[in-house]
């Protein structure tokens, strides 16, 4: 009896703590799916980014030149002289003091005002180092629903604002205004680069809507020399302009009755500058943006896209820049500033083919611009003209050719890339990524090599992983002034010396050359 009872207890000693433990995990359970609620909400929001370090050395020349501000103290007094007593009224006779006797050509006006002021000059910087830091997110409100974006970090070491801020050459190529925010290097603040939402499977078809800041920066076929290994834009590289507005879209799997030949076409609409209240028929209009982005078709290694678009409405002085009035300041009349107004439209057409031969990756992009002169600014400047000259419709044209040979088992890609611009090219890239001046809105030739090489750092941690240096070498060479911007009529760079009419409001460089070496991570 005693034997039995003893059994019993042993036996019921080792059932307790079976007991106490599924007690105990059962309480687990229940506690982890009262938190998988949160965890759900949690998972939706996906994270990734990347971070690069960069170094640039830049060496560049400028010719001699005159400038804006010394022919306007000569010209103001002439003009006082014939009875000119405002700026607006010297504006309007610009014309006709070219045309005067002992002041219409160029060797007459040299006589009367004298050599070029600015001597041949040489620029250098042999270091400017740059961080940048990007952080992506994504997130699905609905099923049909998501919400993208991009916040930027983007800066000089050692200062708290844009490289060429200093002055230069290099200003107006660099600009800072809506299109370069939070993609041309300021300060540490952390910006939005891009934040938009998508709604998808619209009707279930295969239509979308998104609307936000839009994502149009390092488009194809920039991700090639980027070493990104993948699309990261909409538009061609020829639209590097960050912008605030909406597209429709539609993708088809068969091009035109071929089968399997994949693409999208998209109507964009967006807002350069907003004018604000003002009275009516009176003072600047909006600039707005619209047209088209096809993706012709995109299957493995081949891609076509075509893309056009107008800006209307142009203006002389972007939203956040202020533009010296020299006529004003000299002849101490009205604020020293160039007043904003609305110039013209601008239409743009650019295409992009690349695809993929074994190891060899090429390209080839066209670009086309085309003014729509239709006024001038109280300096006589209009689209791509000057001194009060009537304003003209003016074409651009520009070609970018590309390639690059991966040598995958050295974890190595080598490339070479040639653009050209004609004299009245003109580019939509305030957001490129060259530090100091866009090479695909370069009025001249741009030759680039580039070497990328895959950091072995061990195995990838996700889809996103990816580290590597990138080391480049740019050569500019300019034929005209004025590249990157519409306001004002080219000069031809081996001009600058002969006539005091190719004067410039910055001074224009002839050729560059630029070192860079990055170190890139992507997570």
């Amino acid at each position: 009896m005693i034997k039995r009872l003893s059994t019993l207890v042993l036996a019921g000693l080792l059932v307790l703590p079976t007991v106490v433990l599924a007690d105990a995990l059962e309480d687990r359970i229940e506690a982890l799916e009262e938190r998988q609620e949160s965890w759900d909400l949690g998972s939706r929001i996906q994270w990734n980014g990347d971070f690069r370090f960069r170094m640039d050395y830049l060496s560049a020349d400028a010719p001699a030149q005159y400038s804006a501000y010394s022919v306007s103290s000569i010209m103001v007094p002439m003009a006082i002289g014939m009875g000119l007593t405002s700026s607006d009224m010297l504006v309007a006779m610009l014309p006709t003091m070219f045309t005067m006797p002992g002041f219409d050509t160029a060797a007459a006006r040299v006589a009367t005002l004298g050599p070029a002021d600015l001597a041949a000059t040489d620029y250098s910087n042999d270091t400017a180092y740059t961080n940048r830091f990007r952080l992506n997110m994504r997130a699905k409100a609905m099923e049909n629903l998501e919400f993208k974006a991009r916040l930027s970090m983007y800066k000089v070491w050692g200062m708290q604002s844009g490289i060429n801020e200093l002055g230069g050459p290099f200003t107006l190529s660099s600009l800072a205004f809506d299109g370069s925010a939070a993609r041309q290097p300021e300060d540490s603040l952390l910006r939005v680069d891009r934040a938009f939402m998508n709604w998808n499977n619209i009707a279930d078809m295969p239509v979308w809507f998104s609307i936000g800041r839009r994502p149009v920066t390092d488009g194809p076929p920039a991700h090639i020399r980027m070493g990104t290994g993948k699309k990261m834009a909409t538009p061609v590289a020829y639209m590097d302009y960050p912008f605030d507005g909406f597209s429709l879209g539609y993708a088809y799997n068969n091009l035109f009755g071929l089968e399997d030949l994949p693409g999208r076409v998209r109507f964009c609409y967006g807002r350069g500058f907003e004018a604000g209240p003002k009275v009516d028929d009176m003072g600047m209009n909006d600039v707005d943006f619209g047209g088209l982005s096809w993706d012709v078709f995109k299957k493995g290694d081949r891609f076509f896209n075509f893309q056009s678009f107008a800006a209307m409405n142009m203006f002389n002085v972007p939203g956040d820049i202020v533009f010296p009035n020299f006529l004003e300041i000299v002849y101490n009349d009205g604020n020293g500033m160039l007043d904003r107004t609305n110039l013209g439209d601008i239409y743009h057409t650019s295409a992009v083919y690349m695809s993929k031969f074994q190891a060899l990756n090429y390209f080839v992009t066209l670009g086309w611009s085309k003014t729509n002169a239709k006024g001038m600014d109280e300096m006589g400047n209009s689209l791509l003209g000057s001194w009060g000259a009537t304003p003209e419709d003016r074409d651009g044209y520009s070609t970018l050719v590309g390639v690059r040979y991966d040598l995958d088992d050295l974890g190595l890609k080598l490339g070479a890339e040639y653009n050209w611009g004609s004299e009245y090219w003109v580019s939509f890239t305030p957001g490129h990524d060259d530090l100091y001046a866009s090479k695909l809105a370069t009025r001249g030739n741009v030759i680039e090599l580039y070497a990328v090489y895959d950091i072995p750092a061990g195995e990838k941690i996700s889809k996103f992983s990816q580290a590597f240096f990138r080391f480049g070498y740019q050569h500019y060479d300019y034929d005209y002034t004025g590249s990157g911007y519409w306001l004002g009529a080219p000069a031809d760079i081996s001009e600058l010396a002969n006539d005091p009419l190719n004067a410039q409001l910055y001074p224009a460089v002839e050729s560059m050359d630029q070192v860079y070496l990055t170190m890139e991570a992507w997570f």
